[in-house]
């Protein structure tokens, strides 16, 4: 049996290991179009990948993919974060959880996840050949090594026998798993395969905002926000920070994620309302500020009002709250004990239904994630194979399959990977 991988991310290479571990006897090549290998692993989490999330519930575990969530309810019964902690440490590598349930390897360092994997690839015999890049895939056997005329036709004949049309030469297989990611190129060739592709967009993406209310704030961040979309239902909540093109964190991305689309129609021009206190309404936050006026009537208004209910924390930061202070002109020398009612009404809405304009979008660079792919229900999830081409399968991101920002998508990748290494072998009744 020979199986050929397109693609050398983390989704390919966890497919081509367990495949090859699952069938010793079969041959399992990787090709990858360029030199750089499991280059998404590589800059993952600020350069120490964020491996999984310890998240072990599989119900609770798909709440986390904006598109994929009934696709991923049985797979993630069978390999799920559990099993991804135990596969990394019985090669050798330890995995550690953060407060946020984000999952890293103890060394703090990707490499220790790619020399991992390679060296698992390498022990597995799998055979790698970078920069080949893939130009079409023919659903049928023709001579290997040579390099047929792009006329030649896509047929279903044979479909158990593949000719994958390279830049080097031709490859034939006699099983192909599809990892691409995000990869125009490939989504085409499916296309003209018979597949239907969803529309890919941008997902995990910040916001640009040009404010004074956050200007020269960068690196600022507040801990638990929540910003809704006007108009929608599209909603969020977690930390922000505050960058120099506008706002980002977990919140935000959270909400570019489930709003992809929906983003996408309005071209990222929406107004967005922020709550910046997270849990406290205007009525509550009015009363918490008037409630401070009486225990600090001396300090002036630039100090921020601390030990509201059973949460002994300054709201938001300083810089940001004089911020708030300036926006509705109130004299920064004014005490707390002379601010007015009409003074307290305007704090409470500026923290608790802050109007922002949003004016385009930046890229997440650590987490870059496309929403679309090959749709899913032409797709067998108790296997990943192709339900229009036999012997076909899809694993990663080039389906329409993506999460939140957290480890989430690799898990995904995980998944599918060892599902299809385990089930590709299977002779079909």
């Amino acid at each position: 049996m020979k199986i050929i991988v397109i693609g050398g991310g983390a989704a390919g290479f966890f497919s081509a290991i367990t495949a090859a571990e699952t069938y010793p006897t079969a041959k399992v090549t990787i090709l990858e179009r360029g030199q750089n290998l499991l280059g998404k692993v590589r800059i993952s989490g600020g350069g120490r990948c964020n491996v999984t999330h310890a998240c072990f519930s599989a119900r609770d575990l798909v709440k986390n993919y904006p598109r994929g969530e009934k696709a991923l309810m049985s797979p993630f019964t069978r390999f799920a974060a559990n099993e991804t902690i135990e596969w990394f440490e019985q090669r050798g590598v330890e995995l550690k959880e953060e407060e946020d349930g984000r999952m890293f390897p103890i060394t703090d360092n990707s490499e220790t996840i790619v020399d991992c994997l390679m060296k698992a690839a390498t022990a597995a015999g799998v055979e790698i050949l970078r920069g080949y890049r893939v130009e079409d895939i023919i659903v049928s056997k023709v001579e290997e090594d040579t390099l047929p005329s792009i006329e030649m036709p896509t047929t279903t004949h044979n479909p158990a026998q593949f000719s994958i049309i390279t830049n080097q030469k031709v490859l034939n297989a006699d099983k192909i798993i599809v990892a691409t990611g995000s990869s125009n190129e490939i989504w085409k060739t499916l296309q003209n395969m018979g597949h239907t592709i969803v529309q890919p967009v941008p997902s995990l993406f910040t916001f640009n905002i040009k404010d004074k209310r956050i200007a020269d704030l960068a690196g600022l961040s507040v801990p638990n926000a929540i910003v809704h979309v006007q108009d929608t239902n599209l909603k969020a909540q977690g930390s922000l920070l505050i960058t120099h093109w506008g706002l980002s964190g977990p919140g935000i991305l959270k909400l570019s994620a489930w709003g992809a689309r929906e983003l996408f129609a309005k071209h990222y021009h929406f107004i967005i309302k922020i709550n910046w206190t997270g849990h406290h309404t205007l009525d509550d936050l009015k009363n918490h500020l008037n409630a401070y006026k009486l225990e600090a009537p001396k300090k002036q208004i630039t100090t921020p009002p601390s030990n509201f209910g059973e949460t002994p924390q300054y709201l938001v930061p300083t810089r940001l709250w004089q911020r708030f202070i300036e926006a509705v002109q109130i004299p920064t020398d004014t005490r707390w004990a002379d601010i007015t009612k009409k003074h307290i009404q305007a704090l409470a809405e500026q923290l608790t239904e802050g109007i922002f304009e949003v004016k385009g979008k930046s890229t997440f660079k650590e987490e870059f994630v496309t929403a679309g792919g090959v749709q899913l229900n032409e797709v067998n999830f108790k296997t990943f194979e192709s339900k229009i081409i036999p012997n076909l399968y899809f694993v990663g991101e080039v389906l329409d399959i993506d999460a939140i920002t957290g480890g989430f998508n690799f898990q995904a990748a995980w998944t599918g990977g060892w599902i299809v290494g385990k089930e590709i072998g299977i002779e079909k009744t």
